[in-house]
C-alpha cells in the first residue's frame, strides 16, 4: 500500500494463477499472499509453488519516520531522517516548529536534521515536518510530527 500507511501491509500477486505458498524475511512459508503490520525497512519476500519446485525472491520497502529522536551527542538516534527514501526523486522535506515557523530544510538523500537552528539547540518538543515527493508518478505531500527528547 502507500507509503506512511498506518498498517502497512504487502498483498503478493503471483502470474499465471496457481496454489503458492508466500514467505515474508526467511520465516514460515503461508498459504495466505498477504502481510499486514509490516516493520519499516526492506523485506524478501519469497514465493513458492510447492507442487513445481520454482521459487521466486523479490525485496520490498517499507517507507516510514522517527517519532523522535535524541541529539545528545550518545552517537544512537543524534540525527532525525527517512530511512529508505533516497531514491524518491525531487523528494524534500520541511521541518517546523509548534508556531509554523521553518527550522530546517532537508533532503532525503542526506544525513538528516541535528535538532539545530543557526548552530543553537533547540528545545525539547513536537516538532512537524512536510515531505513533498512523488509516488507512482503522482505528487505528494505527507504531514506529521515527531519530538525532540534531550
Amino acid at each position: 500500500n502507500d507509503y506512511f500507511s498506518q498498517n502497512p501491509t504487502v498483498v503478493i500477486t503471483a502470474q499465471p494463477a496457481g496454489d503458492y505458498e508466500y514467505q515474508l524475511d526467511y520465516g514460515p512459508f503461508q498459504e495466505s499472499n498477504v502481510f499486514d503490520n509490516i516493520s519499516m525497512g526492506e523485506h524478501t519476500i519469497t514465493v513458492r509453488d510447492p507442487q513445481a519446485c520454482d521459487v521466486l525472491t523479490d525485496v520490498v520497502t517499507i517507507i516510514d519516520y522517527p517519532k523522535y529522536f535524541t541529539p545528545n551527542g550518545d552517537g544512537i538516534n543524534d540525527t532525525w531522517k527517512i530511512s529508505r527514501f533516497g531514491e524518491v526523486l525531487n523528494a524534500k522535506i520541511y521541518i517546523f516548529d509548534r508556531f509554523g515557523k521553518l527550522v530546517k530544510e532537508i533532503s532525503t538523500e542526506g544525513l538528516g536534521w541535528d535538532g539545530t537552528y543557526n548552530g543553537q539547540p533547540l528545545p525539547a518538543t513536537d516538532y512537524w515536518f512536510t515531505l513533498d515527493y512523488e509516488e507512482a508518478g503522482v505528487k505528494k505531500e505527507f504531514k506529521a510530527h515527531f519530538s525532540i527528547k534531550r
